[in-house]
């Protein structure tokens, strides 16, 4: 896999601060986990951020290699960012939310800077409900409800942390 773009590392290290600042227990958020999954065309996956549960930080305490195995408590949420082209279109819409699913984690947001907007997958009974938030729309999503932000996060702030200011 190539280096991820200097967009997709600005757009998880936006979210990284944000769900800190929300609560999230720092060994909770990670940047280049391993995600193990079942497919023809790929074992593992690198999600831009990762939301670890509590029993999942726990379970990968002390481990020396930094992977979530399907037979670990899943991922509270992972975060993809899309990059440029069809393939990476494909991949994060299709055949990463399907390897998702089959995980359980509750949710999985797709940032779509190209599209600019953000698809919040949450898992409802063993299958993914799809929301959609584009410009001012308020992020709606579980996590973000869990935590009780004071002010709603929007699809705009997220895309626009990939710009220039």
């Amino acid at each position: 896999m190539p280096c991820e773009s200097d967009l997709n590392q600005r757009i998880a290290s936006f979210l990284f601060a944000y769900f800190l600042q929300l609560g999230i227990e720092f060994y909770r958020l990670r940047i280049g986990i391993e995600v193990a999954v079942n497919g023809t065309r790929s074992s593992v996956r690198l999600p831009d951020l990762t939301v670890l549960t509590e029993e999942l930080a726990q379970a990968l305490e002390g481990a020396s290699r930094s992977i979530v195995m399907p037979d670990m408590p899943p991922p509270q949420l992972v975060v993809e960012v899309v990059s440029p082209g069809r393939e990476n279109t494909d991949r994060d819409y299709r055949y990463k939310r399907s390897q998702y699913q089959a995980l359980k984690i509750a949710e999985y947001w797709i940032v779509d800077p190209i599209q600019k907007r953000i698809t919040v997958l949450t898992l409802v009974s063993g299958l993914y409900e799809e929301a959609v938030f584009a410009g001012d729309d308020a992020i709606a999503s579980a996590l973000l409800s869990e935590l009780g932000q004071e002010s709603p996060l929007t699809a705009k702030q997220v895309l626009q942390v990939g710009t220039s200011k």
